[in-house]
């Protein structure tokens, strides 16, 4: 039988054209799945990515709450005109402790996969106070409310327990320390020796202009201030971008 009149066969037989279809998706699940039952790890790696510390943690968990992702990817694909704008183009392991990922393609706003350290602390606050303060032609809504808010930190442990639970490699000292380590991040005057050692370059000090209260705004700065700054990108291998 030629393969035209298998074809037309098959197309005439919906018993036939169905069980064809479904040998056909069984056999490419499988060759999708089934390696990896045999490798440990599908993310290469890269020295220097480390979990976020509890403030951070903190701000991302507000930067989601408030739907910031709805208009800012953290992706930078591997095309000139985006490395060229934003920097690197982004690495999988760069969120391979996001939960969920902030990855995207719909950008009402700029990308802020290297926005850390970019802008200063003050620029932040102000930006979210009062976006058009600062960029003229921008359309996002204030949030100066944030820097009105005490920022929760009772009970905050148990967040870096439930991430633990999928993955993140925070330790029993971490866990126990969360709360400590949230109010010694946001402070600039507090013996930040310990969190250092366990969150490596983790920047400390007040973020939102107010040192003597712990607030939204502090974590949210705190998290924004450290996107794109994990990884020294001079010693990750060059790839090909595309034009």
């Amino acid at each position: 039988m030629s393969i035209l009149a298998l074809q037309k066969k098959l197309e005439r037989n919906v018993t036939l054209l169905a069980v064809g279809a479904l040998v056909t998706v069984v056999i490419g699940g499988i060759v999708e799945i089934a390696p990896l039952f045999w490798i440990d790890q599908t993310i290469e790696k890269v020295e220097g990515v480390r979990p976020l510390t509890p403030l951070e943690q903190a701000g991302r968990d507000i930067y989601q709450r408030e739907g910031c992702y709805t208009c800012h990817s953290q992706m930078i694909r591997p095309f000139r005109d985006e490395v060229e704008r934003y920097g690197h183009y982004s690495l999988a392991a760069e969120s391979m402790y996001d939960h969920p990922f902030q990855w995207g393609s719909k950008r009402t706003g700029p990308d802020l996969a290297r926005v850390g350290g970019r802008y200063s602390d003050e620029w932040h606050a102000q930006h979210l106070k009062d976006p058009r303060s600062v960029v003229p032609e921008s359309i996002m809504p204030p949030y100066a409310f944030l820097a009105d808010r005490d920022l929760q930190t009772d009970g905050y442990s148990g967040n870096l327990t439930a991430l633990r639970r999928v993955g993140v490699p925070y330790s029993d000292e971490d866990i126990k320390k969360a709360e400590e380590d949230m109010r010694t991040q946001a402070s600039g005057d507090a013996d930040a020796a310990g969190l250092a050692k366990r969150y490596p370059d983790a920047q400390s000090r007040d973020f939102d202009g107010q040192p003597s209260r712990l607030t939204e705004m502090d974590a949210l700065v705190a998290y924004l201030q450290q996107l794109g700054t994990h990884v020294d990108f001079r010693k990750v291998e060059p790839h090909e971008v595309q034009r």
